[in-house]
């Protein structure tokens, strides 16, 4: 739970702006929202800014992130427990969902919540109605509901993992949130942004060449990992933040360089040919993509503009290159 407080999102990229601008027209409503997105994407500020715009903002914003949560305590943190319900339960509690009457209820993570939990969530949502673990009454709940995954929930419920009728309660207005890496042009805003919030007793700058390298660099961790670099960095930094304040996979993200080098045998020996130099260098930008992707294959598949079964395709096909031939990395 969080008091009143005004929430900003800062951009200025044209996708994100339609998304501002789709949340302000539907924030007064009680439609239920599934915000979808990466990790590090900022799901909670989205969900934060939709509860602060609506006429429930006066009221409680309840957080939790459901990944986190042991399954056999996640029921009676949403719903509630009665005294003597259960060994450890040695007093009455109000779980989350009461807690957020009249206001909003983030669920964050939804797509790691069990099919037992699922099936509890489902009841309370369409009765607008729970009961205690433990109780004997129904309590009525009036709640926004705001859910959010990392991953497409059709894809776990063609595989049976996530209700079909959830889904669709939950997934009345689908909003996708853009990685980092699809705005670059707001890389230099959120850096100015995190360097007055960490930065309090610094008057810091940035110089041209630790900016252009986190503006190239491919943010696997998105915002958060940004925001993770930028705390540190204003930690350390006297004046300005240059390259060598910047991690090594960052100062260091040049991909050309890195890609060519690693063929370095193949330009080397006159007797290869052109389409084996070609091969080699496709198998390269494959690995380095992967690697940037901690092994992300739709990640990667987006980032090179390829479908994912393309790009399975050709790692499979790359995967047969002779390395003795050519240094793969």
């Amino acid at each position: 739970m969080s008091s009143y407080r005004p929430v900003t999102i800062i951009t200025q990229n044209s996708k994100m702006r339609a998304i501002i601008s789709k949340i302000n027209r539907i924030s007064d409503t009680n439609s239920s929202i599934l915000l979808i997105g990466e990790t590090g994407v900022g799901k909670e500020v989205f969900a934060e800014y939709i509860h602060r715009t609506s006429n429930r903002n006066q009221n409680n914003f309840v957080k939790i992130g459901l990944a986190a949560l042991p399954t056999d305590l996640m029921a009676s943190e949403l719903f509630g427990h009665e005294k003597g319900s259960f060994t450890s339960a040695m007093n009455k509690k109000m779980g989350l969902f009461e807690l957020a009457h009249k206001g909003s209820i983030f669920l964050d993570d939804i797509d790691d919540v069990p099919i037992e939990i699922q099936t509890k969530l489902l009841r309370v949502l369409e009765s607008r109605e729970l009961m205690r673990i433990g109780g004997t009454k129904s309590i009525s709940i009036d709640i926004r509901l705001i859910s959010a995954s990392k991953v497409d929930l059709k894809e776990i419920v063609k595989k049976k993992q996530f209700r079909a009728d959830l889904y669709y309660r939950i997934n009345v207005v689908p909003i996708t949130i853009p990685p980092l890496r699809e705005r670059k042009e707001d890389i230099p805003l959120l850096v100015e942004y995190f360097i007055k919030k960490f930065a309090l007793n610094k008057l810091l700058t940035v110089s041209k060449s630790a900016l252009n390298a986190l503006i190239n660099y491919t943010w696997p961790g998105n915002v958060r990992e940004l925001r993770n670099v930028i705390h540190h960095a204003s930690l350390f930094a006297d004046n300005e933040i240059t390259i060598n304040d910047l991690p090594s996979e960052i100062a260091q993200n040049n991909h050309t360089d890195y890609i060519i080098k690693s063929c370095g045998m193949c330009f080397d020996q006159n007797n290869v040919s052109f389409n084996h130099i070609i091969e080699c260098v496709g198998s390269n930008l494959l690995n380095e993509t992967l690697r940037r992707t901690n092994g992300n294959q739709s990640e990667a598949a987006k980032i090179l503009g390829l479908s994912l079964s393309t790009f399975r395709d050709k790692v499979k096909k790359h995967k047969k290159l002779q390395q003795k031939s050519c240094n793969v990395a």
